[in-house]
């Protein structure tokens, strides 16, 4: 499960550049404003779109090659391919602001590849039919709550902690149960996984359109947009793996 999504720092990408609520900055004109906010998502769910385009191929081809499955899945190899996850969502973060767009957009794309890598031993574990099944169920749910967090005048923003600690208790549980082994209470964790990245689906959405405003030029629009479509690929990949255990057909 890739739990690295809590990482955003606005901070991190512009420096001394405070980031603007919509309509504030010099964008009073609701034209522009949303010429900005339009350009801006076009471009993250273009990259998160093409980050889960790899990924799939990537734990499609793993899921149905045995030496790829021997290598990846024997030994530290899981440990280490995890290590390198953690390493690059958590250093895009920690560098943002000094890496450039290329690079952004590189390291993104070795851990979508990287990540799917990781996700091949689905297809061990479920069926191909409820695999794909599950995936259209994850994108019409993400859809809605990422068209709901775009479109809702209500501030979300009073759920960013709830949303923080509910993870943190979630990965907490997660690792207790992994010494228990209740399906009992494996099925609750899975509920409240759904739930909460239903939550942050909607409430990453809304952040990414106020912070469309803090990029003051081509570059850093790039490297916000790479780091957008990382934050809602892992709200995509999490909530597809929390109801991949209720729709998922264990293969025999």
């Amino acid at each position: 499960m890739s739990n690295e999504r809590d990482f955003w720092n606005p901070d991190n990408l512009v420096e001394g550049e405070e980031v603007k609520s919509i309509g504030d900055g010099g964008f009073t004109d609701p034209i522009a404003s949303n010429k900005v906010i339009s350009a801006f998502f076009s471009k993250v769910y273009g990259w998160m779109a093409f980050a889960l385009l790899l990924s799939g191929l990537a734990a499609w081809l793993t899921g149905h090659n045995v030496a790829i499955q021997q290598t990846l899945f024997t030994g530290y190899t899981p440990m280490v391919l995890f290590g390198i996850e953690l390493a690059l969502v958590f250093g895009i973060g920690a560098a943002i602001n000094k890496l450039s767009a290329s690079m952004c957009t590189l390291l993104f794309v070795i851990y979508s590849v990287v990540n799917g890598l990781t996700l091949g031993v689905i297809f061990l574990a479920y069926t191909e039919s409820s695999i794909v099944s599950t995936f259209l169920v994850t994108a019409i749910t993400f859809g809605v709550m990422s068209v709901y967090g775009f479109t809702t005048k209500s501030d979300l923003t009073s759920w960013g902690k709830i949303l923080f600690f509910a993870l943190i208790g979630l990965i907490v549980a997660t690792l207790v149960n992994f010494f228990l082994k209740s399906s009992m209470f494996q099925f609750i964790i899975s509920g409240i996984g759904v739930l909460v990245f239903v939550g942050l689906t909607a409430y990453d959405t809304q952040k990414l359109k106020a912070l469309a405003f803090s990029a003051n030029d081509e570059e850093s629009m790039t490297k916000l947009a790479v780091y957008g479509a990382l934050d809602l690929y892992l709200d995509f990949i999490n909530l597809f793996l929390y109801l991949l255990r209720f729709f998922g057909n264990r293969r025999d």
